[in-house]
């Protein structure tokens, strides 16, 4: 069992807000803005190629976790030399593609405290985006098999829309985490998200974090707006 599925996590530690802005610098301001209201960032594709990993090394010496959502899916070797990669970089979670050799291979390669988090569904896609890519079942039957297929290998976690996360974690159950994007507060934009839910209905569902970037990042008040999220978790919390 994980560290994390072992003990309760804090409300505000369950938050990750994804830094999806086009600079370092505008990155920094963000966080600077967010102050002590968020202790978890995630660094993408849009920020990891201008600078974001060395970015990442700023934060994690300032006390902040972070994670890589790099989405590894490669030869096996290559899979490990990132994940090796990754560790020594000193970020908490990393994010690869939930095939089986590409998961046996981060696995194999992972490093304490590094945790390897398996991509089941992308939360933009739904049934026709998967029929259009050649699958011949429905989101939920392929996040099932590949949370399924995650836990046997022996992945820290997976990442599933939050309308998954009840049915993964019967399947996965307490010793893995369940990180969900595609949160959406009442009233937000949906954006290119087609699996949506809010943030006191994701963590109701099971989800141990929630990974949410525009709804922060492009509010008025980035800080008031985080925690907002984190008073519905703990709100959340309290009726469990």
């Amino acid at each position: 069992m994980t560290e994390d599925a072992a003990v309760a996590i804090e409300p505000r530690e369950r938050l990750i807000v994804a830094l999806d802005l086009s600079s370092v610098e505008a990155a920094r301001a963000m966080v600077a803005r967010l102050g002590e209201s968020v202790s978890f960032y995630k660094i993408g594709y849009q920020l990891a190629l201008d600078g974001g990993l060395d970015y990442a090394r700023t934060l994690i010496g300032a006390g902040k976790r972070v994670f890589l959502d790099l989405k590894l899916h490669d030869i096996g070797n290559t899979v490990a030399q990132g994940v090796k990669g990754a560790a020594r970089l000193g970020a908490t979670f990393l994010t690869v593609h939930g095939y089986p050799r590409t998961m046996q291979a981060a696995v194999e390669a992972r490093e304490a405290p590094l945790r390897i988090l398996a991509v089941t569904v992308l939360t933009s896609y739904d049934d026709g985006d998967l029929a259009a890519a050649g699958y011949d079942c429905t989101v939920r039957a392929l996040a099932a098999r590949r949370a399924a297929q995650a836990r046997a290998v022996g992945v820290d976690g997976v990442v599933c829309s939050a309308e998954e996360a009840a049915d993964l974690r019967a399947i996965v159950g307490t010793g893995m985490i369940l990180v969900t994007p595609g949160i959406r507060p009442a009233g937000a934009e949906r954006g290119d998200q087609k699996r949506i839910m809010t943030p006191a209905a994701a963590a109701a569902a099971g989800a141990d974090y929630l990974v949410v970037g525009r709804p922060v990042i492009e509010a008025a008040d980035p800080r008031a707006a985080a925690q907002a999220i984190i008073g519905d978790i703990a709100q959340q919390s309290a009726k469990e």
